[in-house]
């Protein structure tokens, strides 16, 4: 089990206040890391707090990834609170907007693009400059079933997930020989507040629950057993993959 001991690793986790994001939080505490959770909303302290009440070396910044600015001086912030290096990071800060393509506003369409995929590429970009100062780190972005379907009525966010995919592919080329994993995880329908609209609609949930061979919406603590997998040296020769985590859907 040494294999998926995380003690010692230096993590930051942006959009750790959401359902996936806390999930994978925990599951790195739990296995031994120490983090910084990141994300937009002042809850972040909060739940932070509370990890830090049951005896995990965390802390948290408030941080809107949308300002470029503001994301480079919350990995600065954040490697200082670690007192190192970064070696672990895990993205998965994300928004949803729904409406026709034919009508989908160009203000929505920067707002899911600059959560989804630039501020991915950005926390990359700047976690991997410190990772390859020490020669080793692990990349985990939470992709999408949506980066292989389209969807209907989310044509931004299919085309962020798509990117993140993309991503992910492109850096673990360029850092894989310098010591980097670069992985995703690629959610299926899950039972979070991202799909609430979802959820609500009878048909739609019904058809969801059709094509998925384990008849279930995911559960947020799902994600957690697959974030330590890529986090540890369990997984040190996977990298450049995007892991469905969607109960069989994307077989079926």
């Amino acid at each position: 089990m040494d294999l998926f001991n995380l003690k010692g690793r230096r993590a930051i986790v942006v959009g750790a206040a959401g359902d996936l994001g806390l999930a994978a939080l925990e599951g790195l505490l739990e296995a031994g890391a120490a983090a910084v959770a990141i994300d937009i909303d002042p809850q972040v302290g909060r739940l932070a707090d509370e990890l830090a009440a049951r005896g995990h070396d965390v802390g948290a910044l408030e941080v809107d990834v949308r300002d470029r600015a503001a994301i480079r001086e919350s990995v600065q912030a954040a490697i200082a609170r670690l007192g190192g290096p970064v070696d672990t990071l895990v993205n998965a800060a994300g928004i949803q907007r729904r409406a026709s393509s034919e009508s989908f506003s160009e203000s929505d369409w920067d707002d899911v693009l600059a959560v989804n995929l630039t501020a991915t590429f950005l926390y990359c970009q700047l976690a991997g400059q410190s990772m390859l100062q020490v020669g080793y780190g692990k990349i985990i972005n939470i992709a999408s079933i949506m980066s292989f379907f389209g969807g209907i009525t989310i044509p931004a966010y299919a085309a962020s997930k798509g990117g993140v995919a993309q991503l992910t592919k492109a850096l673990s080329n360029d850092w894989a020989e310098r010591g980097i994993s670069v992985n995703a995880i690629a959610p299926g329908y899950f039972d979070t507040k991202l799909n609430t609209a979802l959820i609500g609609d009878a048909k739609r949930s019904a058809e969801v629950l059709l094509r998925t061979p384990a008849r279930r919406w995911g559960r947020p603590a799902d994600i957690k057993g697959t974030t330590i997998f890529l986090a540890s040296a369990a997984s040190d020769f996977i990298t450049g993959a995007v892991i469905p985590l969607d109960g069989g859907y994307s077989a079926r």
